[in-house]
């Protein structure tokens, strides 16, 4: 995910090389890569032979591009069946919540499992709503998705203060008394801006994971830092806690941000409300997913063009798909379990709802392909 400091500017410019030392998957690769024996053993949903609904990674366009930068080392399917914590047969450490060592996957082997989705501040004023951003994660993971009760954070004058209510879902102490944390931040008197260091809401989401949490991602429309160098930071995980938080901030297309200064931000006037809001909450929920399949145990892809591609900054996140590639598609199902043909048409469903036009097109498109239509 972005993390980007004040002399970045991210400008596209021709001929930008991949990191030395990274090679771009074949053909043969990438047929390698989604994990069946041979191409006629490869069941119709996983194939791209003659349609081509999948590109192959592109060049970088910018020096701060993501593999302009980064030599990332390839996940196959076999890797991630292989090396993939949660395909153990051996109850996790620190698990409190009922194990079955013998289920074929995710949801067997962890019956009261959930995803945890933890609303970290109000969101009243980036046009998104929580019951949206879930509706995506259940359609795209196909697991139990709730939201995380019992948190917020508030901002009092320069200061952020993370608040627990002790009869939530999420206490763990004996106190009846609901606690407040000022936690680190950084505020500009000139713009009024704020910004929270991630460090420290990481610690606190660790702190409240919920028993039977499979993990859990704490969202905030609160812009985060990590290093004095820093413009901001889209957030940070700690997989093997099982935690992640994010910020949504940025990926509002309603502002317009300073590639120098962290607090400089303005808003610019838009022709559409409407537009926007879908952009927002598209933005958002294609982060919410890569950064959740990260605590599932995925890399990014080095494949093709795909929803777990890595990003060096904001445009190149934007610019990324919202589906899964067959390789990813192929880790996705294996550890949970479903119906292809079914998990697209929930996602064809959320798609035409919320008028995000150009996925619902392809969705029905790869839909119609798997079935024989096409």
């Amino acid at each position: 995910m972005p993390k980007e400091k004040s002399q970045k500017h991210c400008k596209k410019r021709a001929n930008i090389p991949f990191a030395k030392g990274f090679h771009i998957p074949t053909k043969k690769d990438q047929i390698k890569a989604v994990g069946f024996k041979t191409f006629e053993e490869t069941p119709q949903e996983f194939l791209d032979e003659k349609s081509n609904f999948f590109e192959s990674i592109p060049a970088p366009q910018s020096q701060d591009d993501w593999l302009a930068q980064y030599v990332e080392e390839a996940q196959t399917f076999r890797d991630f069946k292989e090396e993939n914590p949660w395909m153990s047969l051996r109850k996790p450490k620190y698990f409190h919540q009922k194990f079955v060592p013998n289920g074929t996957n995710m949801l067997d082997r962890f019956p009261e499992g959930k995803v945890y989705i933890a609303k970290i501040g109000d969101f009243s004023r980036l046009d998104i709503t929580f019951a949206d951003l879930l509706g995506y994660v259940k359609a795209f993971l196909c697991l139990p998705v709730v939201v995380l009760e019992g948190i917020d954070l508030q901002r009092k004058g320069n200061q952020l203060i993370f608040i627990e209510n002790p009869d939530s879902q999420v206490s763990k102490r004996s106190s009846s008394r609901v606690k407040l944390t000022t936690l680190k931040s950084r505020h500009n008197v000139k713009t009024d801006h704020i910004q929270l260091c991630v460090d420290g809401i990481l610690s606190k989401l660790r702190f409240v994971l919920p028993n039977d949490a499979l993990c859990m991602i704490g969202l905030t429309p609160f812009d985060l830092y990590e290093g004095k160098t820093d413009l901001f930071v889209a957030g940070m995980a700690a997989g093997n806690q099982r935690v992640a938080v994010f910020s949504l901030l940025r990926y509002n297309p309603k502002l317009i941000f300073s590639s120098e200064f962290w607090y400089d931000i303005t808003l610019k006037k838009i022709s559409s409300d409407k537009n926007s809001s879908n952009l927002l909450l598209g933005r958002s929920a294609k982060l919410l997913v890569h950064e959740l399949c990260h605590l599932l145990g995925f890399a990014h892809c080095v494949f093709y063009k795909c929803c777990m591609n890595g990003s060096g900054h904001l445009q190149e996140d934007f610019e990324q798909p919202m589906v899964l590639c067959p390789v990813c598609l192929h880790k996705l199902k294996i550890l949970i379990g479903f119906d292809v043909v079914e998990r697209y048409k929930n996602l064809l469903r959320w798609y035409t709802s919320h008028d995000l036009t150009e996925e619902a097109a392809w969705m029905e498109r790869r839909i119609n392909f798997i079935e024989g239509k096409e």
